[in-house]
């Protein structure tokens, strides 16, 4: 009976905790506010457990927790503690595999153990990778929607305008018709399909913390894969918060008379019939790529505010289309893909309890790497959701 009204009182409770993760390859990854632990099944079914403190931008710089600037400390951390753990997961998980293919090139054994472990390591190469990810991105979801939008246009002479509503409309369309489709194609590749799996483990296994039950998986297979605070609706809320924005952004910003002041046009010929008039779209998406990070900000904060209010009609209607989306990045997971995800999250439970890490102002945790054969052989701790609400 007081278990029973202990988890009424939570399910009542904002439930919107600070521990969030990630699917990578063969495991998860897990977040709390002060710890960061990859959980990676190993081919000998054992599973590895890369457990160390979190320590980042926004414990050093108080500032960076601000609401909207946190949006994009959270959108750059995430990015760089996924490249590390998927080149951690892909370290262990296929590590016979890569050894061979670095041994038929040349190298020797101590030189791909060095280049793994540096692989697994946030330095310059990583902010390289993010660099050139965004880049990727940028064109991907800015470039190539704004081109398509204003390709439309011309072909079909409909006289939408940047200052108009109806141009970012379509633009945002193709924006979501890209990403939806590129979801689609990649999730028939057999190692993505288990990605998505143990994306679906990844929010089981949070759900069932969030319900206050005991992390096992008899308890976490029957939750839903999906998730109101899961990335892919956040990318949801990027792209509805960016056809709203630019609407407004080019309705004040006089982009196409800045141009004409800048470069006057008119003549003949292809220079000044074709070239001329599309130099205010250039102009506009190098304004657009910078205005993305406030968007990510604004996402952010939409996000938390639906994560703590999720039984709100508003909010479930806000958070409708991202779970939607969430139906192409999640599948099902087995007992042992959800006895990895849970590993991972009873480890941050863990080290934040045993180190007390929500009171030291310091790094005072170094990285450690475990092996267990299942979740029965961790650490318990006493740590409850209540510890981790905001």
């Amino acid at each position: 009976m007081l278990q029973s009204l202990k988890r009424i009182s939570i399910l009542i409770a904002k439930q919107y905790t600070s521990i969030g993760g990630q699917a990578v390859i063969e495991g998860v990854m897990m977040r709390s506010p002060n710890a960061f632990v990859v959980a990676v099944k190993k081919p000998d079914g054992n599973i590895r457990l890369r457990r160390d403190q979190w320590y980042g931008i926004s414990q050093k710089l108080n500032f960076m927790k601000k609401p909207f600037l946190r949006g994009v400390v959270m959108l750059i951390e995430a990015m760089a503690n996924g490249i590390v753990s998927l080149n951690y997961s892909a370290n262990i998980a296929m590590d016979e595999e890569m050894k061979d293919k670095a041994l038929k090139k040349g190298k020797t054994e101590e030189e791909y153990e060095a280049e793994k472990k540096k692989s697994e390591k946030i330095d310059w190469v990583t902010f390289l990778t993010i660099a050139t990810s965004f880049a990727f991105g940028m064109g991907l979801f800015v470039f190539v929607p704004h081109a398509a939008t204003e390709g439309i246009n011309q072909v079909f002479t409909l006289n939408w305008n940047l200052d108009g509503f109806m141009f970012h409309f379509i633009d945002g369309i193709i924006k979501a018709c890209i990403f939806i489709l590129y979801i689609w194609i990649i999730g028939f590749i057999p190692d993505i399909k288990r990605v998505f799996q143990y994306h679906g483990a990844e929010h089981k296994s949070i759900s069932t913390f969030e319900a206050g039950e005991d992390l096992i998986v008899e308890n976490a297979q029957k939750y839903t894969t999906l998730h109101p605070r899961c990335g892919t609706s956040f990318i949801f809320f990027v792209l509805f918060i960016s056809i709203i924005l630019f609407s407004v952004l080019f309705v004040i910003i006089p982009v196409e008379a800045w141009v004409n002041t800048w470069i006057p046009q008119g003549g003949s010929g292809f220079i000044a019939e074709r070239v001329y008039p599309n130099v205010k779209h250039i102009v506009a998406i190098f304004i657009k790529i910078p205005v993305m990070l406030p968007v990510a900000g604004i996402a952010y904060e939409i996000i938390k505010y639906a994560g703590k209010n999720a039984g709100n009609p508003l909010c479930k209607a806000l958070s409708f289309p991202g779970m939607m989306l969430q139906k192409l990045t999640t599948r099902e997971p087995d007992d042992e893909q959800l006895e990895v995800a849970l590993a991972s999250i009873k480890a941050v439970l863990f080290l934040e309890e045993k180190y007390k890490l929500k009171d030291v102002k310091e790094k005072v945790l170094s990285m450690e790497e475990i092996d267990i054969e299942n979740i029965s052989a961790m650490e318990e701790s006493n740590s409850t959701l209540n510890d981790f609400l905001e």
